[in-house]
């Protein structure tokens, strides 16, 4: 159990609480549409009803006091566990106390993936497994991120939640009383019995539903069924396939499924260093990290996520803009494009870390390489799935001409510096990527494409990248042209088929990198101090960078360091398998929690090892 900060913030019967779980004492829950994280000490402290980016009703894991939560525990002393019922996403946590055990089982109902939905349900199911326990629960929302007042009044015996933007109702088995702003029960469970807890988005045609425990038990199956099927089309049967499954598990829970779009987080704010100012929303839509997405979906067979996103691609992604180009580096969920960023100077931040950001500042920002990365997912698509349309190719021919016209532009990068636009090695190896994959694509199917332009910018980027990317003080690839310092992104080269895994210049480049920029297995991105990115503070190991140093190592054939590397990664994942952004020096997990990116990148590793291990 983790030790009690001075100060703890707590409910009633919560006595013994620590004030803030760590981000990995956590698990995820969703329905395609929002998602939660439960502690293991059973409380819901982050969940955004109806979509990720929606105002947070739950936050307590950004401020303790004034975030909101949903606590549900045993009233005496417990040891827990937590765990995925096999092959879903419903989570159960157990809690073993002198006099009994109890289970929570916590899920939302996924009962179609269809656009019409439009009651949201968090279900939380009290189970005691033996003996007798007594429970509590609180309830405290804290709508619009703890800025918007509500009122509790009781309907038919529920507590219904009401603020000006949103309503919320409680359904209970059990008695519920509130204090016209928060609503909690007590009660006590014997052996075989169970209670049943449900929350629910009201308004318009939706009105308060009971919740019984056989319904409970309805949709509990009914869910795990979902979760099971879906799972099952899986084509993965490497030596990994528990954590490459549950890899996949959470990247579909970070799908919204009215537009197919893939939320690189579901969190905001969660520090990359306690104290530390590197607190971004994640809730959004980066086209790299979806478009590396839809790759690891084709990889297990997962096609119609990835058709889903080359139609939000279709519908939403296709700009005009001079100044950043014809896209932009991020979209909101429904496609929108203006992301603005602004503080939350009421919430503390995680164990004080602030700010707290709502939106996202980076979307103006030029990243050249989201151009390789989106064009690479489209020619796998193509080759994996089914023939792209000609409107789709239109498209494509668009993107690649603007690509020969400007991937010589200083930009931001891949790390979204906000120290200035360099010119980074990666933008460029990507709009080699971008116009690479085009040309494959236009001669494998006899497409029309302007072949002497494209080829003559695709050969000039090559020779500037080999020519000016490489450091001959630092015998490697390195961040920028003209430069001396290493960057962990250049491990893509020969991922992307840009260099030999075994060419020379790669070897001495692998060998710089694992010297310079990691620690047991652990890939640094870059030294802040070396190359200033803007921001203050360190910064963690960034794991999707140690899933790249695993497929590089094992692609050179240094196989008994690459699965090495690989399994020590896994100790660092948490006790569910999952991954936030970062991992700090003492293993810790640092930055929004789940990340898109880091599982993707474990799905790819395992894929580059099994088959290099035969």
């Amino acid at each position: 159990m983790t030790e009690e900060a001075p100060g703890a913030a707590r409910g009633p019967g919560s006595a013994g609480s620590p004030r803030y779980l760590p981000v990995s004492e956590h698990g995820l829950i969703g329905d395609l549409r929002s998602a939660a994280l439960v502690g293991t000490n059973g409380t819901i402290d982050w969940y955004c009803c109806g979509r990720f980016d929606a105002p947070s009703v739950f936050a307590s894991i950004l401020d303790a006091e004034k975030g909101g939560s949903f606590e549900l525990a045993p009233d005496v002393p417990t040891r827990t566990k937590q765990f995925y019922f096999p092959d879903t996403n419903v989570l159960i946590t157990r809690f073993f106390a002198e006099d009994g055990v109890g289970e929570i089982q916590d899920f939302m109902p996924i009962v179609d993936d269809s656009r019409e939905a439009s009651r949201h349900r968090l279900i939380r199911r009290v189970v005691c497994v033996r003996g007798s326990l007594p429970f509590h629960a609180y309830v405290s929302p804290r709508f619009g991120y703890g800025t918007e007042p509500h009122t509790v009044r009781a309907e038919h015996g529920c507590p219904v939640f009401e603020s000006a933007s949103l309503t919320l109702a409680l359904t209970s088995s059990v008695a519920v009383e509130n204090d016209g702003r928060d609503a909690w029960s007590l009660f006590k469970l014997h052996e075989g019995e169970s209670a049943v807890f449900a929350l629910d988005q009201v308004g318009g045609e939706v009105t308060p539903r009971r919740c019984a425990v056989a319904e409970a038990e309805e949709l509990f199956e009914a869910t795990v069924r979902y979760w099971r099927r879906w799972l099952s089309r899986s084509r993965y049967r490497g030596r990994w396939r528990e954590m490459v499954h549950r890899s996949a598990l959470t990247l579909k829970l970070l799908t919204y499924a009215p537009t197919g779009a893939i939320v690189a987080a579901p969190t905001t704010s969660l520090p990359e260093q306690i104290g530390g100012e590197r607190n971004w929303d994640y809730r959004y839509v980066w086209i790299r990290d979806a478009a590396f997405c839809v790759y690891a979906m084709l990889r297990l067979g997962f096609t119609d996520e990835a058709q889903a996103f080359m139609n939000f691609m279709t519908e939403h992604l296709y700009l005009s803009d001079p100044s950043t180009g014809p896209l932009q580096i991020m979209y909101g969920i429904d496609g929108r494009c203006d992301l603005p960023e602004r503080e939350l100077p009421h919430l503390e931040g995680h164990w004080g870390s602030g700010p707290v950001r709502v939106g996202n500042d980076a979307v103006g920002q030029l990243q050249l390489d989201i151009y390789g990365a989106l064009i690479d997912s489209v020619y796998l698509y193509d080759k994996w799935r089914e023939p792209i349309s000609s409107a789709h190719w239109d498209t494509v021919c668009d993107l690649v001409d603007w690509v020969c016209e400007n991937w010589d532009k200083p930009d931001e990068g891949i790390w979204e510096t906000r120290g200035g636009r360099k010119d980074f090695v990666y933008s460029r190896l990507m709009c080699w990527v971008a116009i690479e994959r085009a040309m494959r694509m236009a001669q494998r199917r006899g497409l029309p494409a302007d072949m002497v332009r494209w080829a003559g910018a695709r050969d000039t980027i090559y020779r500037q990248i080999m020519r000016r990317g490489w450091s001959a003080e630092r015998d490697a690839f390195v961040q920028h042209l003209d430069g001396n310092v290493l960057d962990a992104s250049v491990l893509m080269m020969p991922l992307a088929k840009f260099i030999s895994p075994t060419d020379p210049k790669w070897l001495s480049t692998l060998d710089a990198l694992g010297e310079e920029l990691v620690s047991d297995s652990l890939v640094y991105r870059y030294d802040p101090q070396a190359s200033p990115d803007g921001l203050r503070g360190e910064e963690g190991t960034f794991s999707i960078c140690s899933f790249w140093y695993v497929a590089a190592l094992s692609g050179a054939g240094r196989l008994e360091d690459a699965q090495l590397a690989f399994e020590k990664m896994l100790t660092y994942a948490n006790h569910l398998g999952l991954y936030a952004e970062e991992i700090g020096r003492t293993g810790e997990q640092g930055g929004n929690f789940p990340q898109a990116f880091t599982h993707l990148g474990l799905i790819c590793a395992a894929f580059n090892l099994d088959r290099a291990l035969g």
